[in-house]
């Protein structure tokens, strides 16, 4: 039994646009982000993507500066990235609002405005 998610601005169902929201990370997070204007699902989505893999993109150009520690931590960072990517796909996908911790709080505060 599927929930109703409601109707979005671009026409797509609200599930596939939430998962598209991760697809190119943070900047398919910003594209839903400017579209959709109605579906709240989806915009919470999108500013969580916006927000991960914002702030994923921030951290791993701050570490490539960092000589051996932060060239260490990149391919750990984008081998969580990748499975964090893949998991919020799926749950957007099957209709969940999947909350990462902190993010989702500032996610939720930033589209009630």
């Amino acid at each position: 039994m599927e929930k109703d998610l409601g109707k979005t601005s671009s026409g797509l169902q609200p599930n596939l646009a939430a998962l598209l929201c991760y697809l190119a990370g943070f900047i398919t997070g910003i594209i839903f982000y400017i579209i959709e204007k109605e579906n709240k699902f989806v915009r919470f989505h999108a500013m969580q993507s916006i927000l991960t893999f914002g702030g994923l993109f921030i951290l791993q150009m701050i570490l490539a500066f960092i000589p051996i520690l932060g060239w260490i931590l990149i391919p750990l960072i984008s081998i969580a990235s990748l499975i964090l990517w893949i998991v919020l796909m799926i749950k957007a996908y099957q209709g969940e609002e999947f909350k990462l911790p902190i993010v989702a709080a500032i996610a939720e505060k930033q589209i009630s405005k």
